[in-house]
C-alpha cells in the first residue's frame, strides 16, 4: 500500500512540476533557514554544559545598593578564592581567573598572545583534556605554563612542545608542562595559554584588598550541598573582612550556576535574570515563525487545488475508498514532500554555512555523526510533514463523491475561510520580521550617529608593554620631536575601553547615599585635552609636569559634575579610596563604555594612578604611513624586545558595534527569507487562483471587462488579507519593540513611519511577486477557456 501511495505521490509531483517546485522550494528555504538558526541557537545554549562538573561549578557574584539602584557583577577580590577554599568545607575545589597578554618567545619566535592565570583546580574542575601532561601537576609551580595545540603548533610547529622553556616577556622563563586540545566553540574561556596563579604573586599583580573586585572566582561545591544554602554563608565575607577598616563594605556575595553564565549576563535589581537569552528566545521565534510560514504556503497552495483534485477524491470515494485511507494518501504525499525538501533545505544549508559561520562569529557544523542529530531529522521531517499537511489531508478527503462527480461541486466560500486566516498568519510574522529589522539598524545608526564626545581621527593608541612604562618619558619626547605626533598623554586603558568603576567617594558637603554614587575611572598625565580633544568646559588640564601638585588633580565631565551637585568645583577637594584629590577642570562627557548606554559620571586621575596605554594624536600634515613608520622606529629604539603594535581609536570605537550589526544582519537575512517564502507562495496561489477562475474571467473579459477590471477582481481579496495582516501585526512588533530597546538606554524610540515603511514594502513586492502572473491571466484570450461552453 505505501508502494503505490509513493507511485501516486510521484505521478503527481510530475504533473505538476510547477506547483511541486514552488512548494518544495518554499518549505526547503523555510527548513533551511530554521536548520541555521537552531544551529546557533544549540551552540548558544550548551555553553559550558559538556563538564561534567558543571551542576556543582558556581561563579561568585557580588551585589551591592546604590544611588540609583542595586546592581550586581561578577568579578570579586582576588583574595576571596583562597578564603573560600580554606574555610568553607562545602568548597572541592576553587580557581580564580584573570586574563593576561604576554610577549612569549621560544627562539628566534615572537607571538604576543591572551592567556590568562588560573589556580591548579582549574584543570580538576573543567573539562578541557590535556594531551599531554598531568592535569594534577601542570599548574602546580609557578614556573609552569600550559598551552593549547593550536597555539603549540604556531610557536614550536612540527616539535614536540613538553618540557619546551618558554620566554615571558623580557625576563622570565616557563617550562611548558601540558598541551591543551583546542577549546571548543561553546564555551566563554578564551585564551591560548595558562599561566599558575603563583606567576601572578611573582610578577606583583596580586593583592589583597577586598575592595578591588578584578577577577573570577569559580568554586565546585560537593555533592549533597545546594548554592542556595551556601550563598546565606558566604554572602557577609567581603562585609565582614572590613568592619573594622574606615570604609566597611556593603556588598553581598552570591552564587550564579555555570550553566547560567553564558545565557544570563545582564544584572536587573541585583540579580541576573536576562542577556543572551532573549537573543536565544527572539531568534527562537523567527525561526518558528519563518517555519510556519512555510508551512502556511504549503497548506495554501494544497487547497487551492481542491478543484482539481475534487474529481480524483470523487472517484476514489465512488469506487468504496474511505476517508481515512485518503488522509493517509494526502499525508503521505505531504511527508515525501516534506523528505524531498529536507535534503534541499540540507544542501542549501552546506552551501552557506560557511558565510553563516562568519556572520555569527561561530563555526558551526551539521553533526552527521550524530545519533541524536538523525532521530532529530526523523522529528522533524514528521513535524513539518504533518504541520504542513493535516489541513489539507483533511479538507481534500471531506469531499462528498455525489457533489464532485455530478458537476455541482464548488470549494467552499466564506468570508472567512482558513486560507484567509492563513494567509493573514503568513504576512503577520512577514510584518513583524521587517519591523525588527528596522527597529534593530535604526538603533545601530543612532548610536553610531551619536558623538563620541572626543575626535577619533588621527588618534592612535598602544599598550604598555616591556619597558613602555620606564622609558615613557623618553618615548614621549622623541615622539614629539619626531614631529609624527602634535601630543602625547598616558592613562588607565584606551579610550575605547572601559578602565572600571569607583564608589565611596566623597567631598565637602556630601551624605552617606551620596557613597553609593558610581563613577567611571580614568586617568592622565598630561595632555589629555589636547590629545583627546575633548571640550574643556571649566578650569584647565592636568598637567603633572607643569604643576607637581597635579599628581593629585582630577578631571570631572559633565555627568560627574552634575552627580557632585555643586555650581562651582573647581578647587573642590574629593576623597576616594582614603586619597584626598582636588579638582582642576570639567570637561565634556565622552562615550568610553557601550554606545547604546548613557554616560556615567567620570573622574579622571592625575599620574597617581596606574597607567596601561600611550594615546597620540598623529600629524596631519604628514601621511599616515610616514607618521607611523617614525613612531615605530621610537618604540623599536626604546622598547626593542617588544614588536610595535599599535590601533586606531575610530577602528577600535566600530568594533562596539560588530556583535549588533551582525544580529542587524542576520535579521534582514531571515527578514529577507521570510518575505521571499511569503511571496513565492502568494505567486503560487495568484497562479491557481487564476486557473480555477479562468472561465468566470473570460465571462467578465467577454461582456467588457478591462485588464485593469480583471487585475482588481483576481487581486482584490489578496491585498485585503495582506493590509488586515498589517493591523494584527502591531501589537506583536510593539511587543518585540519593548524587548530589543531594552537594551538601549540611549535609545531612538519607536516610530510609526518604520511601521508605514513595512506595509508599503510588503504591498510593494506582494505587487511585484504577482503581477506578471496576473497580467497573464487578464489578457488569456477567453476563446480558449470559453469554447467548450
Amino acid at each position: 500500500m505505501l508502494k503505490h501511495y509513493l507511485k501516486m505521490t510521484f505521478r503527481d509531483i510530475w504533473r505538476n512540476k510547477k506547483f511541486s517546485a514552488i512548494n518544495i522550494l518554499g518549505l526547503a528555504i523555510g527548513m533551511a533557514a530554521f536548520i541555521l538558526i537552531f544551529l546557533w541557537l544549540l551552540n548558544m545554549l550548551t555553553f559550558d554544559r559538556f563538564h561534567k562538573n558543571a551542576d556543582q561549578i558556581m561563579v561568585i557574584c557580588s551585589r551591592d545598593k546604590y544611588i540609583d539602584g542595586v546592581y550586581a557583577w561578577r568579578k570579586t577580590p582576588k583574595i576571596l578564592g583562597g578564603t573560600l577554599k580554606h574555610d568553607y568545607r562545602q568548597v572541592e575545589e576553587m580557581t580564580r581567573f584573570a586574563n593576561n597578554q604576554y610577549l612569549l618567545t621560544f627562539g628566534d619566535k615572537k607571538l604576543t598572545a591572551n592567556g590568562s592565570f588560573v589556580d591548579p583546580g582549574f584543570l580538576q574542575m573543567f573539562d578541557f583534556p590535556l594531551l599531554k601532561g598531568d592535569p594534577k601537576q601542570a599548574l602546580s609551580q609557578k614556573d609552569r605554563i600550559v598551552i593549547t595545540e593550536k597555539f603549540a603548533k604556531s610557536l614550536f610547529g612540527d616539535e614536540d612542545a613538553m618540557g619546551k622553556v618558554i620566554k615571558v616577556d623580557t625576563s622570565t622563563y616557563v617550562t611548558v608542562s601540558g598541551v591543551m586540545k583546542d577549546l571548543p566553540a561553546n564555551t566563554m574561556f578564551d585564551f591560548n595559554y595558562l599561566l599558575s596563579w603563583e606567576y601572578l604573586k611573582k610578577d606583583r599583580l596580586a593583592d589583597e584588598n577586598w575592595s578591588n573586585s578584578s577577577v573570577y572566582t569559580f568554586v565546585q561545591l560537593r555533592n549533597g550541598y545546594s548554592n542556595i544554602d551556601f550563598d546565606r554563608e558566604i554572602e557577609n565575607i567581603s562585609a565582614d573582612h572590613t568592619k573594622d577598616s574606615a570604609n566597611p563594605l556593603t556588598v553581598r556575595l552570591f552564587t550564579q550556576p555555570l550553566k547560567r553564565f553564558y545565557l544570563y549576563s545582564d544584572s536587573q535589581n541585583g540579580q541576573f535574570t536576562t542577556g543572551r537569552i532573549v537573543l536565544v528566545q527572539l531568534f527562537a521565534i523567527v525561526a518558528i515563525f519563518i517555519l510556519v510560514i512555510a508551512a502556511i504556503n504549503f497548506m495554501n497552495l494544497s487547497t487551492a487545488r481542491s478543484e482539481k483534485r475534487a474529481r480524483e477524491v470523487g472517484l476514489k470515494k465512488a469506487i468504496g475508498t474511505s476517508r481515512y485511507i485518503l488522509i493517509i494518501q494526502f499525508l503521505v504525499e505531504s511527508l515525501l514532500m516534506s523528505f524531498i525538501a529536507f535534503f534541499v533545505a540540507i544542501s542549501i544549508t552546506l552551501v552557506v554555512l560557511p558565510f553563516y559561520s562568519d556572520l555569527v562569529h561561530v563555526q558551526l557544523s551539521i553533526p552527521f555523526n550524530s545519533s541524536y542529530f538523525w532521530i532529530a531529522v526523523v522529528v522533524f521531517i514528521l513535524l513539518t510533514g504533518l504541520l504542513a499537511g493535516s489541513y489539507p489531508a483533511f479538507y481534500l478527503s471531506s469531499f462528498k463523491p455525489i457533489a464532485v462527480l455530478s458537476g455541482s461541486f464548488k470549494p467552499p466560500r466564506s468570508r472567512l475561510s482558513l486560507r484567509s486566516v492563513l494567509v493573514v498568519l503568513q504576512f503577520t510574522f512577514t510584518t513583524v520580521l521587517i519591523i525588527s529589522t528596522i527597529i534593530v539598524e535604526r538603533e545601530i545608526n543612532y548610536a553610531q550617529g551619536r558623538s563620541a564626545g572626543y575626535d577619533q581621527n588621527s588618534l592612535v593608541f598602544t599598550h604598555f608593554t616591556g619597558k613602555t612604562e620606564k622609558n615613557y618619558q623618553l618615548i614621549k619626547d622623541q615622539l614629539l620631536n619626531t614631529g609624527a605626533v602634535l601630543s602625547v598623554t598616558k592613562s588607565l586603558s584606551p579610550v575605547t575601553e572601559s578602565s572600571g568603576n569607583i564608589w565611596g567617594v566623597s567631598w565637602p558637603g556630601s551624605s552617606r547615599i551620596d557613597l553609593k554614587t558610581i563613577f567611571a575611572r580614568y586617568s592622565t598625565d598630561a595632555d589629555f585635552v589636547k590629545t583627546m580633544k575633548v571640550r574643556l568646559l571649566e578650569g584647565r588640564d592636568i598637567d603633572s609636569y607643569s604643576f607637581p601638585l597635579d599628581s593629585s588633580a582630577i578631571l570631572l565631565n559633565e555627568s560627574a559634575k552634575k552627580a557632585i551637585g555643586i555650581k562651582n568645583v573647581i578647587g573642590l577637594k574629593v576623597n576616594e579610596g582614603g586619597r584626598d584629590w582636588h579638582v582642576v577642570g570639567v570637561i565634556s562627557d565622552f562615550v568610553i563604555g557601550s554606545p547604546y548606554e548613557k554616560i556615567a559620571p567620570m573622574i579622571i586621575e592625575g599620574p597617581f594612578s596606574s597607567f596601561n596605554a600611550i594615546h597620540y594624536r598623529l600629524n596631519p600634515v604628514r601621511s599616515v604611513a610616514e607618521n607611523l613608520d617614525k613612531i615605530g622606529s621610537v618604540f623599536k629604539k626604546l622598547n626593542p624586545d617588544f614588536p610595535f603594535e599599535y590601533q586606531f581609536a575610530d577602528e577600535s570605537f566600530n568594533l562596539k558595534f560588530r556583535g549588533m550589526q551582525g544580529m542587524e544582519k542576520l535579521a534582514f537575512v531571515f527578514a529577507g527569507l521570510s518575505i521571499f517564502i511569503s511571496c513565492l507562495g502568494l505567486l503560487g496561489l495568484i497562479t491557481f487562483v487564476g486557473e480555477v477562475r479562468l472561465k468566470e474571467i473570460s465571462i467578465h473579459k467577454v461582456l467588457g471587462a478591462t485588464t485593469v477590471k480583471v487585475f482588481y477582481l483576481l487581486t482584490f481579496d489578496l491585498f485585503k488579507l495582506i493590509l488586515v495582516s498589517f493591523i494584527f501585526a502591531i501589537p506583536f512588533a510593539l511587543y518585540i519593540k519593548h524587548i530589543i530597546l531594552q537594551k538601549f538606554t540611549y535609545s531612538i524610540g519607536f516610530s510609526f513611519w518604520w511601521f508605514l515603511f513595512a506595509v508599503v514594502l510588503s504591498l510593494l513586492l506582494a505587487l511585484l511577486t504577482i503581477c506578471y502572473q496576473t497580467l497573464k491571466t487578464a489578457r488569456t484570450n477567453p476563446v480558449k477557456a470559453l469554447k467548450a461552453e
